[in-house]
Order: structure tokens, then sequence, then C-alpha cells
């Protein structure tokens, strides 16, 4: 950890912002299956960062690893891939506000999972961040219950993928201290590339006779939230804390607001305005409640 980063680690979350903020747009205009544009997204990823990695002598680092890391390694990429499916997939029957706020609720998963699983009691603010991140939660459902019951589908899709992003971003913070980047990221979105490959199999779902148009948004996903954005900050983990980065990316739900309201004409319920600030103070609460302690 003496290790000083050449590029600030703020800055470098601020971007990662910027650009995962882009994706749900960037797959609603895509207009493809959501299981082929995730397959695509992470395949593409792999493809740009392999060159990095066996630059960076990444095979001979992967096979210094032990059994455990490697287990690790693999369940990470088992994790994103089931983040990406179902996140993807919620953008099909929910709003764009809905499924960025309720997917980056990962913190709080990251709570509950510490207390029952890793012995890390929870303090009493943290639990006061639960219950008002579930109230905001409550809120923005029951808005969507006289929508349709499409869009319950969609939120819950969503928290599945909350739950695999704070897997992911857990597991990835304890790699990547021994891990540099592309030996990290690299076999992490193979892995998860592969897995979404056989659930398109499994699914029947087309990953090939997409048109040149959506082909070109498969890629400018790949390039802009996934290695701008999801990379940047893995890079970012191995100088900031795994609850900065994951409170940080908050600020998705703002922007892809924004760009959906622009670009989509897709307005943001008073339901899920207020729901969402009230989930959006609870994870706040909730992350650094009793981390000063």
């Amino acid at each position: 950890m003496s290790e000083k980063p050449a590029f600030p680690p703020n800055l470098s979350i601020i971007i990662s912002i910027i650009a995962v903020s882009t994706a749900s747009i960037l797959i609603r205009l895509a207009n493809a299956p959501a299981l082929a544009i995730a397959t695509w997204r992470l395949t593409l990823s792999t493809l740009i960062l392999f060159p990095f990695f066996l630059k960076n002598n990444g095979i001979k680092k992967i096979l210094a690893m032990n059994k455990k890391e490697l287990f690790m390694l693999a369940g990470v990429g088992v994790a994103l891939s089931v983040h990406f499916a179902a996140w993807i997939t919620s953008l099909g029957y929910t709003s764009v506000a809905s499924s960025v706020i309720f997917v980056h609720s990962d913190p709080i998963f990251v709570t509950i999972v510490s207390h029952f699983f890793l012995n890390e009691k929870v303090g009493k603010r943290s639990i006061l961040g639960i219950i008002i991140a579930l109230i905001g939660a409550g809120i923005i459902a029951l808005g969507d219950v006289g929508i349709g019951v499409n869009n319950l589908y969609g939120d819950l899709l969503s928290l599945i993928g909350a739950l695999a992003l704070g897997i992911y971003i857990m597991a990835g913070r304890k790699l990547r201290q021994n891990l540099d980047l592309t030996t990290y990221v690299t076999p992490v979105y193979a892995v998860s590339a592969v897995t979404l490959a056989l659930g398109s199999v499994f699914t029947k779902t087309a990953l090939t006779g997409y048109s040149q148009n959506q082909l070109l948004y498969f890629v400018t996903i790949a390039v802009i939230p996934m290695i701008f954005g999801h990379t940047i900050y893995n890079w970012a983990l191995k100088w900031v804390t795994a609850p900065v980065v994951s409170i940080s990316l908050l600020g998705e739900p703002v922007g892809a607001s924004i760009l959906a309201y622009f670009i989509l004409s897709e307005s943001v319920g008073t339901s899920t305005i207020i729901g969402g600030l009230f989930t959006l103070l609870g994870i706040v609460i909730c992350t650094y409640s009793d981390r000063k302690k």
C-alpha cells in the first residue's frame, strides 16, 4: 500500500461515475437482448485488456496464485456476470431511475452480509441507515405498483444485481491489494464473459446477427461504462476503500436519470424522487456510520 498512485484516485472515481452513468442509456439505445449486451460488453472488454494483461506477465502471475485465490478470482467473475445479467434485464422492465437506484443499494447488502457471515457487528446507526433505505425502496416500489407488475419485477432484478455488485466490490478490494489492475480485471472479465455466453446458449439468446448500429453500441458500452467506468474504479480500489467506491457510485442514479430525461424523454416520478432520496440517504448513513470508530 506504500506504492504511490500515478493518477489521483478521487479524480479517477469522478471519471468512472460519469462513464458508468451512460451505461443504462446506451443499453436502452442498443435495443438488444440483455444477455447478448452483457456478453458482448464483457467479451469486448476482455479483448481490449488482454494485450496489456500479456505485456504485464499476467499469465505467469495467475499461475503463481494459490487455489483459494484462483477460486476467489473466478467467483468474482461469476458475481459480475450475475450483476450484469440481472441489472441489464431490469432495464427492460422498470425505469432507468428506479433500476440504477436499486442496483446501487449494494452497501446495504455488504453491511448485512458482513454482520451475518463475517462477524462484523452492525451498529445502531447502520441499522438506522438500513431502515431509511428500506423505507425509500418501499416508496419507489409502491409508486411502481401503480405503473405495473413488470416494474416491480425490474426492481427485484436490480436488487439481485445489487447483491452481486456488493460481492464483486468486497472481493475486489481484497484481491486488488496483491494484484495489479490488468492481472485482476482481465481474468475476472473473462470468467464473466464465459459465464454470460453459457447463459446465452442455455436461454437460446442469439449472440450474432445484429446490425452494425447495434454492434457499435456494444463496442461503445464496452469502452465507456466498462473500461472507463468499472475498470477505472477497480484501479481505485487499491487506494480507496470499497465502501467509498460503492457510495461514490451513487452519483450514477443522478447522472443516469438526467441523461434518461434528455435522451430517452423518460421523466422521473414523484415516488421515485422521494424514495430515491430516502434510499440514497440510508445508504450514506449505513456506509459511513461506524467506520470512524
